[in-house]
């Protein structure tokens, strides 16, 4: 079974999603089966590199409320992280543009190591505060997991897996996807936001179920699904453009 996962490094939601998507695959009887795919998905493809305003106010200028009001949010935000075993320190947390990140992403896939530093690049951003639009900073990431340092450094350098990310986004687009985390399985439903980990584990069992049936992309909204923001920005868990 194939699960494609669009996400965006600079979306608090897509890590959540990443835990809940893993704790129902860890139920699911057939996730020795399962080969789970990331795609590139930018929120704010003009973010600049360098950023002289912190999260709060980044946040509270993108959705027309207070900074106060953007502290709240963040710390629900932070709240959810913990349930799931994340320790987000959004205070502390440097915003930049996310497009070498992914690129890096997808020349990592080459490696065969596109997880492992899926997953490093998230906790470098949530919790541990570091720039992931410096390339000296991604280098080293890179290598924590395995990746040789020097080969890193000459794509971060040239235009390499650029085309793999807009391509990523361009389909996006076409499927209708606006926010992330979207996870599509096997071409035949998709869920939107991050969705408790039960409610993956009910669309893993019915896609193996009707693995060999052909029907349209569904868009799954169950009842259950997060509601947490009211102005409606990132209510269904997920954060939109």
């Amino acid at each position: 079974m194939k699960v494609e996962v669009w996400s965006d490094y600079a979306c608090p939601f897509c890590y959540i999603g990443k835990r809940r998507l893993e704790g129902g695959l860890k139920q699911f009887a057939h996730s020795d089966e399962v080969d789970v795919e990331f795609k590139s998905f930018q929120l704010d493809p003009s973010a600049p590199r360098d950023n002289e305003h912190d999260m709060h106010t980044l946040l509270a200028k993108k959705y027309g409320m207070s900074v106060e009001q953007a502290k709240q949010m963040n710390a629900q935000m932070t709240q959810q992280a913990k349930e799931v075993g994340l320790d987000y320190h959004i205070d502390t947390l440097i915003p930049t543009n996310t497009f070498d990140a992914h690129r890096l992403t997808h020349f990592a896939k080459t490696q065969g190591k596109m997880e492992a530093l899926k997953e490093r690049l998230l906790k470098a951003y949530f919790t541990d505060s570091l720039h992931l639009g410096d390339h000296d900073t991604l280098v080293k990431l890179a290598g924590e997991v395995g990746l040789d340092e020097n080969e890193v450094r000459s794509v971060l350098q040239s235009d390499d897996f650029g085309k793999e990310v807009n391509q990523d986004q361009q389909i996006a687009a076409q499927i209708g996807v606006t926010g992330v985390p979207f996870y599509v399985f096997n071409q035949k439903y998709a869920v939107s936001g991050a969705q408790p980990s039960e409610v993956f584990l009910e669309v893993l069992n019915k896609v193996w179920e009707e693995e060999q049936e052909k029907q349209p992309l569904k868009v799954l909204t169950p009842e259950n699904g997060n509601n947490e923001d009211p102005s409606g920005n990132c209510g269904d868990g997920s954060c939109s453009i």
